[in-house]
This record gives structure tokens, sequence and C-alpha cells, in this order.
């Protein structure tokens, strides 16, 4: 588990920048690449992928890292450099888990699932209760599909039920963003706590199980403050936005007219929806808990099987192709474009994850990340509010929650190997991570922006409802992983 980094790694002594012996040297380096990294990302504007791969480099050879450790030889091609281990090691867990579960939310998406089950909610909770049957619908289609995707999907929704109310923008879709961020911050397949899971080798059932722990009250104080702040400060319906949604939403019908995806049986279940999104969780988390509850036994071996998060996400995906796809008419062509389609955008993001796995080996190999646990060590603070608060100052120095998690799994995974943790207490550690990770949403970050433009909020009014809302769901987030961790 976190034994192999825990191991501490003599400081090196012949690296350019680490001319001060021991941990004093190593803490230089430390701060000099943060520093790079947060200049590279910010200021150069260079894509987060080669910032982290350069700093990674910069780092390992500044904390007095060979050549031949970080790249490894030509003449040994069976011996495994520090760069592809980072790599390969948290690609190897993480890249399966986001495939598929980008390829359930392109099949929901464009299925009309998302459609389908806002249309029940709001009906059930009627218009006095639409601001809470949005946040339902962000929390329960957040869980497959990623934040932008779920912007642009449930959009439109968000503006009609302004446009009938005559109410501000802000009361509908600030309950919607909570939800579909709650879970893209706590909850897999979502790439945030599966990177950080991978790197520190916890059960994505714990982390399931923290996730909702943790999120549900998180959201809810965010569900209140989007009542207060939406009922202060009026945004009207923006027209442009509600006619660029009704174009979409036509050439989205015309796209599945010609790939022979039209429904042919009208409306999708909502029970259909519920079933496709619950089941990879129930199996994930069952799973986990017969490895608890239960002896070692042949019907422990096939629970543990199925709930195995590659296992449970490919059962659920091929739910979704028969019931949201056969059933009702697809081909299998058009399936395999819909899937083909979604992967497009997730080259960006696994590479990003795979750098920030490097960054992390750096860390580790070079005793940088030994260095940093000592001296966050003696700060007395506990590892959890360490983790929170380097997660929070990563997040709003640079923007990038990915980068956020990552580079700070790796600063805080010696400091947690000195005590043994539990799996549950390392998923409160990551939910702790993840928190800080969404803090403050401001001009540095893309969903700032997203959430500006499609809503038609002025930047001002953005900082007042979204940046504050990302602040109230990372601080309550954070506050219920701390108490929780004090009894796990």
């Amino acid at each position: 588990m976190l034994v192999a980094a825990a191991e501490k790694t003599p400081p090196h002594t012949g690296g350019l920048l680490a001319l001060i012996p021991g941990t004093g040297g190593l803490l230089t380096v430390a701060a000099l690449g943060i520093a790079l990294l947060l200049v590279l990302i910010i200021r150069v504007r260079l894509q987060p992928f080669v910032a982290l791969l350069a700093v990674s480099i910069a780092v390992g050879l500044g904390a007095g890292l060979s050549v031949t450790e970080l790249f490894g030889t030509v003449q040994k091609s069976d011996a495994v450099s520090m760069i592809e281990s980072g790599m390969g090691g948290i690609l190897g867990h993480v890249a399966i888990i986001i495939g598929l579960g980008t390829m359930l939310g392109a099949i929901l998406e464009v299925s009309g699932g998302a459609e389908a089950l806002s249309a029940r909610l709001m009906g059930l909770f009627g218009e006095q209760r639409a601001p809470l049957a949005m946040g339902l619908t962000g929390l329960l289609f957040g869980i497959p599909v990623f934040f932008d995707v779920g912007i642009f999907v449930l959009a439109p929704i968000v503006y009609a039920a302004a446009k009938k109310s005559g109410k501000s923008v802000l009361l509908y879709c600030m309950p919607l963003l909570a939800g579909l961020s709650m879970t893209h911050a706590f909850l897999p397949p979502h790439p945030g706590p599966v990177a950080a899971a991978g790197l520190l080798h916890v059960d994505l059932g714990w982390i399931i199980l923290m996730g909702v722990v943790c999120g549900l009250p998180a959201v809810a104080a965010a569900w209140a403050y989007a009542a207060w702040i939406g009922k202060r400060v009026f945004v009207e319906v923006p027209q442009d936005m509600v006619e660029a949604a009704e174009e979409a939403r036509r050439a989205v019908v015309e796209e599945k007219r010609a790939l022979g995806t039209e429904e042919r049986q009208g409306p999708v279940p909502v029970g259909t929806v519920l079933v496709i999104i619950g089941t990879p969780l129930v199996l994930i988390l069952a799973a986990t808990f017969s490895s608890i509850a239960l002896d070692p036994s042949t019907g422990r071996s096939v629970i543990e099987f199925i709930g195995h998060p590659f296992v449970a996400l490919t059962v659920a995906l091929l739910l979704a192709y028969w019931l949201l796809g056969l059933r009702r008419g697809w081909s299998r062509r058009s399936l395999e474009t819909v899937s083909t389609a979604s992967l497009k955008p997730v080259g960006n993001l696994l590479l990003v994850v795979g750098a920030g796995g490097v960054f992390g080996a750096v860390l580790q190999g070079s005793g940088v990340a030994q260095a940093l646990a000592d001296v966050f060590g003696d700060a007395g603070l506990p590892v959890i509010v360490l983790a929170y608060l380097i997660s929070l100052v990563l997040r709003v120095a640079q923007g990038s929650a990915t980068v956020a998690i990552v580079t700070t799994t790796g600063i805080v995974a010696p400091l947690l190997a000195r005590s043994d943790p539990s799996q549950p207490h390392l998923a409160l550690v990551i939910m702790a991570i993840s928190a800080g990770s969404i803090f403050a949403s401001h001009v540095n970050d893309g969903g700032f922006w997203m959430v500006s433009k499609y809503f038609g909020i002025s930047e001002r009014d953005t900082l007042k409802s979204w940046t504050v809302l990302e602040s109230v769901l990372s601080v309550a987030g954070f506050a219920v992983a701390g108490l929780v961790s004090l009894f796990v």
C-alpha cells in the first residue's frame, strides 16, 4: 500500500539546485518546483501536462536524481524508469475507470436519459420546489457524467424553468451546479477521487461511501446558499443561450436520426436511468463490505469480482447499451459511434493525471516528499487538515482541481504512511483533498467562465454566486470529513 511510498530515500546531493545539504536543500527544491509549476500554468499558460512533466524533471534533477533514474537506459530495456512507473502506475488504474464512465455518461446523454430524469423530478416537486428538483437532477445525473457535459445537457431545463417562473436564473442553476460539482469532486468515476484513490491504493467502495457521507451534507449547505443568493441577485434568462440550446437540441435530434438512433418507444423510463446509474455504485459497495463482513468463500469471491470497479462499470455500460440503445432501436454502429466520440475529450485529462503521477513518483523517489512530510509533521496539524489546506492553496493559485489533487496526494502520502491508516481514514483524507480542490473557483478556472457564459451571469455576480457556492461546498465537505475522521 503506502509502504513503498513511505520508504525514506536519503537526500541526494548532486543536483543543480540542492546545494544546501539534507532537508533544507530538498525543501528548497520543493518550493522552487511548486512555484515553477504555478508560474508555468498561470503566467506562461503552458499546458498542464507539459508543465507537470517539465517540473517533475526539474525537481528530480535538482534533488540529485540521475538521468538514468529518471529516464532509464537504452541498454536495459526491461528497466522501468521513474517517469514510466509514475505515469503507468496511475493510468493503469485510472484510465479504464474514466474511459468506461465517460462512455456510460455519453449513452445517458444522447439517449435523453438526463432530460427524462429532470422532467420527472420537476413533475414530482412542482414549480414551488423546482430549485430542489434542479439540485437533485444535478446530483443524480452528475454521477456518471463530467461537470461540463452536465451543464451542456441540463442548461436548457434551467432556462425553461426560469423563463416560466420569471425568477432569477441563479435560483435554478446554482442548485444544479452544486449537485454536479459535488459528484465531480467526491464520487467515482470522476477523475479527482479516482486519481487520488489510485495514488494511495484505496478501494473505490470506501471512496463512494465517504463521498456520500461527506458530499450530501456539503451539497445541502450549498443548496441553502443557492436559495439565499438566488433571491437577492436577479439574472435574466440569456436569450442567446436559449436560442443556442434549441439549435443544439435540434442538431442532436438530427444526428440521432442520421445515426438511426431516434427513439422508437417514447421517453426514456426514469427507473431505467436510475438502475443504470445505481448499478456500479451498488456492486462496488457490495464488494467492499463483503471483504469485511464475509469469510473467504466462493460467494465472497464472486461478489468481489462483480464489484471490482472495472467489472461493475462494464456491467453498467452494457446495461446502458441494451436498455437505452438496442432495445430502443439503436444500431450497433450507432453505439460504437457515440462511445468513440465521447472518448476524444478524455485524452488531455488522462495525460494531466498521468503527469501528476510522474510528479508524485519523483517527489517520492528523490526524498522531497519525505522532507516535506517531516516539516508538515512537525507543524502539529492533523494530516487531514494539512491535506485540505495544501489542496486549497494549489487550487486557488492555479485553477485546476486535478493538478491540486494529484500534487497534494504526492505530498501527503509519506505523512499518511507513518501511522498506517485504515482504508476508511485514507478515503476521508481523499475527501479533504477533493474538497480543497474545488474551493473558490475564480477567473483562473475554466468552470468559472463556463458558468458565467452559459447562464448569462456577469463576472461580478458569478463571483458572488458560483465562487462562494464552491467555497461553501468545499468547507462543508471538509468539515464533515474532519468530524468523521475523529471516529474512524
